[in-house]
């Protein structure tokens, strides 16, 4: 999906016969709806009117998120790290063999 600079390659705009693009971008769609649709559950989807899926020169399926603002990247980076901290607990929590999530 990369290039030797490890930069996204660009998308596919003229498409080559020996490509899979239907592939890529069917992997793309799937990974953009599942985004889609925890950004609806936490209330940011009309944070990313640009959300959506593609594919590049390559047929590697790609996810456009548009722009966004600020501040509903600075949420989704706070999600993300509680998300880590939390998975972070529970390994921690089944290393010393206590018992799961204390909450539940």
């Amino acid at each position: 999906m990369t290039d030797a600079r490890g930069v996204c390659a660009s998308r596919a705009e003229s498409l080559t016969a020996d490509v899979a693009y239907v592939r890529g971008w069917a992997h793309a769609k799937e990974a953009a709806d599942l985004l889609a649709e925890e950004l609806l559950a936490l209330g940011l989807d009309s944070d990313f009117p640009g959300l959506k899926a593609d594919v590049n020169v390559f047929g590697d399926g790609i996810v456009h998120l548009g722009p966004v603002r600020p501040t509903a990247v600075e949420i989704l980076a706070q999600l993300i790290a509680v998300g880590l901290a939390v998975e972070a607990a529970e390994e921690e929590r089944a290393k010393l063999g206590l018992p799961g999530n204390p909450a539940g």
